[in-house]
């Protein structure tokens, strides 16, 4: 009953861990440029024009806490790992349909909702294995060079990342099950999940067009309120996992449905 489960979260691991390697060379590199330069923030900031932290949402930048906001969560977690699982999603069905691997799977006694429910399942092993990693690694490279990061505020931001990850992922979903090919599906994916995020930025510039922006996960992941002002914004989580859970009920139906 388990074997999908059981496959697929082994197909994520290697992955995951490589990504995890990333995130350590970036805290690195990242971790080894704020002593130097935390004097001189203020100066580099007066540098980059005002729309450009409304767009990545960089808040007390001379702060630990704002620095690894800025450097680490607003581009590289929440857009390169949000397309990631967005890409990991698009693969779940079309890339076995492609390969012709659906019709052995399908040929055994399983039903197409349990396919799907078990492949969106194994996504418990990159979430893990690279929300603990990140974390330890920025926590603990946080004391070496000296400083302190609240450990309930960088285990919030990535506890409340998990919700804002599912749905990446249930978008990749939804797309594999329209498209045949798993490179188309996971084309629009990754795409859907940039321009969505992008919109929610440039939503942020002009008050008039805040709206636009309801529609991106994003809006509903603030990781510098997390990490700064230590907000967490609980029904924002709900909001992420009911779109999740909508997303999810969509693809399957189509799955199910949809000729092979």
């Amino acid at each position: 009953m388990t074997a999908i489960l059981r496959l697929e979260s082994r197909k994520r691991i290697r992955s995951s861990v490589v990504l995890v390697v990333v995130f350590a060379l970036l805290s690195a590199l990242y971790f080894s440029m704020f002593p130097s330069i935390e004097e001189d923030i203020e100066e580099l900031m007066e540098g980059f024009p005002d729309f450009f932290f409304d767009l990545f949402g960089i808040e007390a930048l001379h702060t630990i806490e704002g620095f690894i906001a800025a450097e680490i969560y607003s581009f590289f977690w929440v857009v390169l790992v949000g397309i990631y699982f967005a890409y990991i999603g698009a693969g779940l069905i079309a890339g076995d349909v492609r390969d012709r691997k659906m019709d052995l799977t399908l040929s055994n006694p399983v039903s197409r909702e349990s396919v799907a429910l078990q492949k969106v399942a194994a996504l418990w092993t990159p979430l893990v294995l690279l929300n603990v990693g990140v974390a330890v690694i920025v926590y603990i490279g946080a004391i070496v060079i000296g400083e302190h990061i609240d450990p309930v505020a960088l285990t919030m931001v990535h506890l409340l990342s998990v919700p804002y990850l599912l749905v990446c992922a249930a978008i990749g979903l939804v797309a594999s099950v329209i498209f045949d090919r798993a490179r188309s599906a996971r084309a629009m994916a990754l795409s859907l999940v940039f321009v969505l995020w992008l919109l929610d930025g440039i939503s942020q510039l002009d008050p008039d067009f805040e709206w636009a922006g309801v529609l991106s996960p994003s809006r509903y992941y603030d990781e510098t309120a997390i990490l700064v002002r230590e907000e967490y914004a609980y029904p924002d989580a709900v909001v992420l996992l009911v779109a999740f859970l909508v997303l999810l009920g969509v693809a399957t139906v189509i799955f199910t449905r949809r000729d092979i």
